[in-house]
């Protein structure tokens, strides 16, 4: 896409082009996304870890400079033809949000691809939000989205960085305003009416305790207490997990604490 960065290459899936970044050597690591936005929500993660290891960063499909899918899709699937395209597998999974999801995906569906795995602001797919303030978001997200009112819904979306117990002046500046220009570019490629083509893992609860690789889940602990609780029930249930809380941030610690939270990734990575 000529609009891509030029540090930017395309994987040619059955179904388009999926963009991804790839840097630095050594032992593989691949960074998964939010939601909305692409490869450059991990813009003060990408440096530290690509000192020491090879950092695969893909826009999901859908997402940043990737293609839209024109036919059904998973997210695993996805990563798991990348993974091997490249030849770097297993590699140690990390994911925020959305990301995370899939992160949990791809070790259930493709348990040879993945080393470790690293979940932040999710669990599993089965996991759903029933706090009344993220019911009332979503509710908002659909409102605006439906009428077409762009800035309306990216005023909802950036809401999520502060969480329900602060105001965005508690937060950084910058990480709104990023987050914001990159959910913009998103959803531009988008349209209300555009059919919904993933399919979605189910049934992850049970396979869980299958799951034979080391677990961090890392959760700001502003984050509501049923995510908080999914998160350790996630450590508990595998044979090697571990939970870990960024206190005093919510959905992005990654963003709000970065220093905290790649400490907690480099030492993992490390321990493994």
């Amino acid at each position: 896409m000529n609009d891509a960065p030029a540090d930017i290459r395309f994987f040619p899936s059955p179904d388009g082009d999926l963009a991804y970044l790839d840097t630095g050597s050594g032992d593989p690591v691949v960074l998964l996304h939010a939601g909305y936005v692409d490869h450059r929500f991990w813009y003060r993660q990408v440096p530290a870890l690509a000192a020491g290891y090879r950092v695969i960063v893909p826009d999901v499909r859908g997402h940043g400079f990737s293609a839209n899918a024109s036919e059904p899709f998973r997210w695993a699937d996805d990563l798991a033809a990348l993974l091997r395209h490249l030849d770097a597998g297993p590699a140690v999974v990390v994911g925020v949000s959305m990301g995370g999801v899939i992160a949990t995906d791809t070790v259930l569906e493709h348990p040879e691809l993945v080393r470790a795995v690293v979940t932040c602001g999710a669990v599993t797919g089965d996991f759903r939000y029933t706090d009344p303030w993220h019911t009332r978001l979503q509710a908002e997200y659909a409102r605006t989205l439906g009428a077409g009112d762009i800035e309306g819904w990216l005023d909802a979306f950036v809401r999520v960085v502060a969480g329900e117990h602060r105001t965005l002046d508690a937060v950084d500046p910058e990480i709104p305003r990023r987050l914001r220009e990159l959910a913009l570019h998103t959803i531009s490629k988008h349209t209300p009416d555009e059919p919904d083509r993933l399919v979605r893992v189910t049934d992850s609860w049970s396979r869980v305790p299958k799951i034979d690789v080391p677990v961090l889940t890392v959760n700001g602990g502003l984050e509501p207490a049923d995510l908080l609780a999914a998160a350790e029930r996630l450590a508990r249930e595998v044979p090697d997990g571990r939970a870990e809380v960024v206190e005093g941030v919510g959905h992005y610690p990654n963003l709000e604490k970065p220093d905290e939270f790649n400490a907690l990734l480099l030492g993992f990575l490390r321990g493994l």
